[in-house]
């Protein structure tokens, strides 16, 4: 550490919290590490240079936990992700360290602006959506309550892509993230493992006379560890993201070089560093299966290699891991990770298999994300036998030994065991991986109370009536700290000028808030700092779109991944009924709306990338058509991300859930909404029910089907055309969208979707559409009403509590994980 000290203060500028110290090291770093001085300093050595400046105040707290944890041997999480989607690490670093003030006052003695270089940060391409998200938001969390963890995944290269919108489409171009470095990691060189592809095993008989089976690769290649830290809000705790980085055994072969073979000199570098390369690639070629299964097996043996490695330093027997570690598979891509644990404890280290599977299904813990059958993961098996030859085999012992259970269990019932067993063959033959991942943990949850029921009702009803015990729920949560502090700090100074600031880290506090959701003065100031952020917003869609939106209207927002079953179509039949009413009825009395859309859709999804197309199409007719003015516009926000969701978040006035009842496992972005006043529109799906319980049926609005009826409805057999027939106003909007209206006159080009509304519907979009519609009137009256607004928004606000990442996590460190916290003293 750099002794050099601030002689105001005597300390040392490296770890200093004073505006003097943290000015000399914005310097310091500056000219020692960007090798530039204030004049000639681009924006992003400047923005490189505060980035040092925290990193080093981190690093501090870094070393101790690693020096703490070292001493202690405490139990630890390790979290097992296929993605992760942080946002910006600069500004929430700032805040946890809480020296955001004395920052921003030493760039300022420079001439410098704060949120100019905070602005300049590229966000971290190392996730997509909610599941990324969520791993983040637990990230934060483990490390503020003081908890051991681990958070494993994959450094990803060009993230998952890059949106733009061309002729009204999307177009997926490369997320070149770090084209500037990333400030925040550390390569770990040093810490490198061996990955093994393809080939076949061999029988042989070890030193201890042992018959033993040994995977004879066809090809290898290694993760390297690129670590960052993770700082939780007011405590010394810094956890670590550990994330792999592909690179070939031997990066450049010198004999092909120099016999002229230019390109293949440098193959197979190129081959091992595509895993790497891209999040989710599209996997409707086979190829593109392919590169999937090597990313989750690449990125797990390498954590569970580094699990085995920290363990060793423990002295412990190995067939004592699970009370070292506990891993939390964050949904199926992780799941091979149960066939990996077990090929490391016995072909490598040489256990038997009854203490390898004793240890290994005392590890694994496994989060279900999805009641989609089809988002359950599966491997064909020639493929994950020719790229897994020895998991296969390992799968195959983990399979027969439990369906010899599953028999005694339930004698005679084979098409129990046929739907119970890992491997599929009702068919083609298939590795089913949720089936390994419930075999192989000890504990099973979903992610809200209705998703859990569900679980247990349907795809996992088998596992259930044989398990019962491993079931849990765990309604998910998300950090405060990132979406009301950081987000919208006016709101978060109002808090804490109201109540105290224990609500920070313990977000129940808010509860203390309802004794002035009826006070006119406190209501003021609320809606102040709402308009103080729907103006923002208004700013930056003018500035970057160039798009006028009217701050007074009533901000209603749906940005997530974009989805048939999240229903963004039947928000866009809602817009084009507002925009009919109009063109029947000019000087028709509405409350004025500015709809905001935002969300990415898959490549290979044609339909929803069709409903991106129509959304954009649709606000391009509606901007323009001066009978609208401003009553009503529509704006869709490309390439939508955690940096523009925290503009959006708190400047929305209404949230739109309206995903079909029974298909939402739990959503995360109700909650950021409503933590930050916004009032929700929505079904009885996901994380919706909780939030309608807590803050109450009268600050919800409630349309649709439940899941009940949504099944019975489709029992009995939905004929959306009829409903269609017989409702004036939705005809007249789906024979809009088929008219050629928002498509040149091209009445083919949303056939497609008009086609599968009509005749398909499976997301029951008509069957809900009167209902929705009835229920965004009670949303334009009650806007009408500031003060009834106001005081629904602050009740949001006030009974939030239970859906902070904080308590969500407490409870997995209680029930599931048996953790307690680790507290490091500087």
């Amino acid at each position: 550490m750099s002794k050099q000290k601030n002689n105001e203060n005597n300390e040392s500028i490296r770890t200093g919290l004073s505006e003097e110290s943290i000015r000399l090291a914005f310097l310091d770093n500056l000219f020692y590490v960007q090798g530039r001085f204030l004049e000639v300093a681009s924006l992003n050595d400047k923005y490189k240079a505060l980035a040092f400046t925290i990193r080093d105040r981190m690093l501090h707290r870094w070393v101790s936990t690693v020096q703490t944890y070292q001493q202690t041997n405490p139990r630890t999480v390790c979290y097992l992700s296929a993605e992760y989607l942080p946002g910006p690490f600069t500004g929430n670093n700032l805040l946890n360290l809480g020296i955001e003030a004395p920052t921003r006052r030493a760039l300022e003695s420079l001439g410098l602006d704060l949120d100019e270089l905070l602005e300049h940060e590229e966000e971290p391409g190392l996730g997509n959506g909610g599941l990324g998200r969520l791993a983040a938001c637990f990230m934060d969390s483990l490390a503020t309550l003081e908890i051991p963890a681990i958070s494993y995944g994959i450094r990803y290269e060009f993230g998952i892509f890059r949106q733009v919108i061309r002729n009204q489409e999307q177009v997926e171009t490369t997320d070149n993230w770090l084209h500037y470095g990333n400030p925040w990691e550390v390569r770990r060189p040093n810490i490198s493992y061996e990955v093994k592809l393809g080939g076949h095993t061999e029988q042989y008989t070890d030193d201890h006379g042992r018959l033993s089976v040994r995977w004879v690769p066809s090809e290898t290649f290694h993760g390297i560890a690129i670590d960052t830290p993770i700082l939780g809000h007011g405590v010394n705790n810094v956890n670590l993201l550990r994330l792999w980085s592909a690179e070939a055994s031997e990066g450049f072969d010198f004999h092909a070089f120099n016999q002229g073979d230019y390109y293949g000199a440098v193959m197979r570098e190129v081959r091992s560093e595509t895993i790497s390369k891209v999040l989710y690639p599209n996997d409707e070629p086979e190829i593109g299966k392919r590169l999937r299964l090597l990313q989750q097996h690449f990125f797990v043996t390498c954590s569970l290699q580094d699990m085995l490695r920290i363990f060793k330093t423990t002295n412990m027997p190995l067939d004592r891991f699970h009370e070292k570690f506990c891993v939390q598979l964050n949904d199926t891509h992780p799941a091979i990770a149960v066939a990996e644990l077990m090929r490391l404890l016995i072909d490598k280290h040489g256990l038997e298999w009854d203490a390898a599977w004793k240890a290994t299904s005392r590890t694994f813990a496994y989060t279900n994300h999805t009641l989609l059958p089809e988002a359950l993961e599966k491997w064909s098996l020639p493929l994950f036998q020719s790229l897994l030859p020895r998991h296969f085999e390992i799968i195959c012992e983990i399979n027969s030994r439990f369906l010899d259970e599953v028999r005694m269990h339930f004698p005679f019932d084979d098409a129990r065991v046929q739907r119970l067993s890992i491997i599929d063959e009702s068919g083609p033959r298939y590795i089913r991986m949720a089936n390994l991942a419930c075999v192989g943990s000890y504990a099973i949850n979903g992610v809200a109370k209705l998703h859990s029921r569900l679980l247990k009702e349907t795809v996992l009803r088998d596992f259930y009536d044989l398990w019962p015990h491993k079931f849990q729920n765990k309604t998910n949560g998300v950090t405060p700290r990132r979406f009301i502090m950081l987000s919208n700090p006016g709101l978060s100074e109002l808090l804490t000028e109201t109540i105290g600031p224990d609500w920070e880290n313990d977000l129940a506090q808010l509860k203390a808030l309802e004794v002035h959701a009826d006070d006119a003065a406190f209501q003021k100031r609320w809606q102040l700092i709402k308009h103080e952020r729907k103006g923002a917003l208004a700013d930056c869609i003018r500035y970057r779109w160039g798009i006028d939106v009217n701050p007074t209207s009533l901000y209603d927002v749906q940005v997530k991944r974009i989805h048939e079953y999240k229903r963004q179509h039947l928000n866009m039949l809602h817009v084009l009924t507002l925009y009919n009413r109009i063109k029947c009825n000019p000087s028709v009395d509405m409350v004025p709306r500015t709809v905001i859309f935002g969300g990415k859709a898959a490549p290979g999804y044609a339909m929803a990338k069709l409903m991106i197309r129509l959304i954009n199409s649709v606000a391009d007719i509606i901007n323009r058509d001066p009978d609208v003015g401003n009553r009503l516009k529509v704006v869709f926000l490309p390439n939508f991300s955690v940096k523009l969701g925290q503009r959006v978040y708190p400047a929305a006035d209404l949230s739109q859930q309206i995903s079909t009842a029974g298909l939402e496992a739990s959503g995360t972005g109700n909650m950021k909404f409503s933590m930050n006043g916004a009032l929700t529109i929505g079904t009885l799906d996901g994380a919706n029910v909780e939030i309608r319980e807590e803050v109450g049926a009268e600050n919800f609005f409630l349309f649709g089907q439940t899941t009940e009826e949504v099944a019975r409805t489709q029992a009995e057999g939905y004929r959306p055309w009829d409903i269609y027939q017989n409702n004036v106003e939705l005809k007249s909007v789906i024979d809009l969208i088929g008219g050629g209206l928002f498509s040149h006159g091209d009445r083919d080009l949303f056939r497609p979707l008009v086609d599968n509304l009509l005749h398909h519907d499976p997301y029951l979009l008509l069957a809900d559409y009167a209902a929705y519609i009835a229920t965004q009137e009670a949303v334009g009256e009650a806007y009408r009403d500031p003060a009834r607004w106001t005081r629904m928004s602050i009740l949001n606000v006030a009974r939030m509590g239970k859906f902070s990442s904080d308590r969500t996590i407490a409870e997995y460190c209680k029930d599931i994980w048996r953790v307690s916290k680790t507290p490091v003293v500087l």
